[in-house]
């Protein structure tokens, strides 16, 4: 398992997703990362919320938080992926190693 990265990704996808499609999109993208190689992955649901700013009109959108492990190679395919999928209006993918390092030396 050497070179593997853990990775937590936050998505914001439009809010006018239901309980079940939120469920069906957020399988088809677990499926696309355990493609991928990428293991121990997990989603979590975070509710719809209010958004800060206007997001291409919306107001409010539906947070999902993706945890998961992989090459680092893995991310460049999976972010095109969620780059073309019209329901994600925002994505953000962090690198939980690096944040235990950069807290750990301060």
């Amino acid at each position: 398992m050497a070179g593997k990265i853990q990775y937590q990704m936050m998505v914001l996808l439009m809010e006018d997703f239901n309980e079940s499609e939120l469920k069906i999109w957020a399988f088809k993208y677990a499926k696309e990362l355990q493609s991928l190689g990428a293991s121990e992955i997990s989603v979590i649901s975070r509710g719809q919320r209010n958004l800060a700013y206007l997001i291409d009109d919306y107001t409010k959108a539906n947070f999902i938080e993706i945890n998961f492990t992989c090459m680092p190679k893995c991310i460049d395919a999976f972010s095109k992926a969620l780059k073309f999928d019209s329901n994600v209006l925002r994505v953000l993918i962090l690198n939980k190693q690096k944040e235990k390092f950069e807290a750990s030396s301060r």
